[in-house]
């Protein structure tokens, strides 16, 4: 089996070339080496589909281990990891992010348009999905109607293929997916490189063949004015969660699990309450099926009378406060190593400061501002894309590096320091600056639109009121 590491290598083995793989086996080789174990779980415990769901009990019966269906087995999962991955989410994208390019209102306002509504939905969904998978993929495309267009990719049916193992620059992309053909699932692939596209189907023996249901293969990236073009890059954008493409859920996963092990044997025990374990004495030849029948059924039983025999019963002593103690410890850490906000807590007060509301979030902030940091790259990608969609449709010249990606991050805060603050700010920074930060303002852009606005119109009654009173003098005098 060959050993893939880069794009370069896989040219100098002459397995592919910049269009086509020419090697069917480098396809299932890709898929089989694509491992999805860290997506699945990040996705599953999102939705609440914790482990804990597929315990099962056993006893042991003639040195033999077998499945108990009859003994108590509550099954508990908690979604500490949808509320960590929400808060995180809504923290970093809840407000919509910001575009703004210095004196080039045009170029902003066709970002905005592009971009539209269904950005701030799709980076959400990109946050939420990064956090679970550890990444997540965008696919930028031009449809039929020559519209610049996006849709999220499942991270677990894109393959990258960079040009060096820094995983800097993305030569090429293998995304594969299933589909039915005949009655039958088939794997369908698509080869992304940074001009065209190759589809490929399975075969009944599992070979990968070039599709010809496609009336071109390969077939450009998109098409204006009945001519193909490529973007001459690879039309997909990378949506990291951190460096390591670790889902958030692998820093607690073992604290949930347990969690949810201590809950549920708790309520196992609490269930099984009801029933005595039963001593017997003078019994030692009693057959204990037949004894637990007896007492099932008849709910009395037989005593031969002779002295020291009869049955005694063990109550159940559960030790709750033990598991209280051990499931607070655990939630703690749940918060703690999830980089969280345990909004219980009661250590500053009914009304918090802006410095106490600062610490309390600082884990999350951190946490963030790595997605963050990974996220205004891959925006910046995405920009690029869209820019050179504007310069082709409007026969413009412009730069994607000269607009400015703003998060604007969502916290409690405390309202009156922040205005202070914004107040005594006038004249030492811009004005961009004050109201982007201002606690009421949702629409950065907009809100500056209607600063000047208003400011006209003062500027204009103030010169109309000193022209009449100018008038009424020269007439007084």
């Amino acid at each position: 089996m060959i050993k893939l590491i880069t794009y370069t290598e896989l040219i100098n083995k002459k397995i592919i070339s910049n269009a086509k793989i020419i090697d069917s086996t480098i396809i299932k080789d890709l898929i089989k080496k694509h491992n999805t174990t860290q997506m699945i779980a990040g996705h599953n415990y999102y939705h609440n589909e914790n482990d804990i769901l597929k315990r099962k009990r056993y006893y042991y019966k003639d040195g033999e281990k077998l499945e108990d269906t009859t003994k108590e087995n509550h099954k508990i999962p908690h979604n500490w990891h949808k509320m960590l991955v929400d808060q995180k989410v809504s923290y970093l994208v809840g407000k919509p992010i910001s575009f703004s390019t210095n004196n080039q209102t045009e170029y902003e306002d066709r970002i905005n348009l592009i971009l539209g509504e269904v950005w701030d939905d799709t980076l959400t969904e990109l946050a939420k999905n990064s956090s679970n998978k550890g990444t997540e993929w965008l696919h930028t495309y031009i449809n039929e109607e020559g519209k610049f267009k996006f849709i999220i990719i499942p991270a677990e049916e894109v393959i990258p293929i960079y040009d060096t193992s820094l995983q800097e620059n993305l030569e090429a992309i293998l995304r594969y997916y299933l589909v039915e053909v005949n009655g039958q699932e088939r794997i369908r692939v698509e080869w992304w490189t940074r001009d065209t596209v190759t589809y490929y189907i399975e075969t009944e023996t599992g070979v990968f063949e070039l599709d010809d249901t496609e009336k071109k293969n390969p077939d450009s990236h998109f098409y204006y004015n009945d001519k193909g073009y490529g973007w001459g890059k690879v039309p997909f954008i990378e949506f990291p969660n951190n460096q390591e493409r670790y889902s958030d859920l692998k820093y607690y996963k073992e604290l949930i699990d347990e969690y949810d092990l201590n809950i549920s044997d708790l309520a196992n025990n609490l269930a099984e309450l009801q029933e005595l374990i039963m001593v017997l004495k003078g019994y030692e030849g009693t057959d204990l099926a037949e004894f637990t029948e007896n007492i099932r059924f008849y709910k009395t039983i037989q005593t031969s009378g002779e002295e020291g025999s009869g049955v005694d019963k063990l109550e159940l002593n559960i030790p709750v406060e033990a598991k209280k103690e051990m499931t607070d410890r655990l939630e703690e850490n749940i918060f703690l190593f999830g980089q969280g906000v345990n909004m219980k807590t009661d250590k500053f007060g009914n009304s918090p400061s802006g410095v106490a509301l600062k610490f309390l979030y600082s884990a999350l902030d951190l946490k963030a501002s790595i997605m963050e940091r990974k996220f205004r790259k891959a925006i910046k990608r995405l920009l690029w894309f869209v820019t050179e969609y504007i310069n082709i449709i409007d026969n413009t010249n412009y730069n994607s590096t000269d607009v400015q990606v703003t998060f604007r991050k969502t916290m409690i805060t405390n309202d009156l320091e922040n205005v202070d603050i914004a107040q005594k700010s006038v004249g030492i920074i811009s004005d961009e600056t004050i109201v982007s930060n201002h606690p009421w303002v949702e629409d950065v852009s907009g809100e500056i639109e209607k600063l000047k606005n208003q400011k006209e119109e003062e500027f204009n009654s103030f010169g109309k009121i000193d022209f009449q009173n100018e008038g009424e003098e020269v007439k007084n005098g």
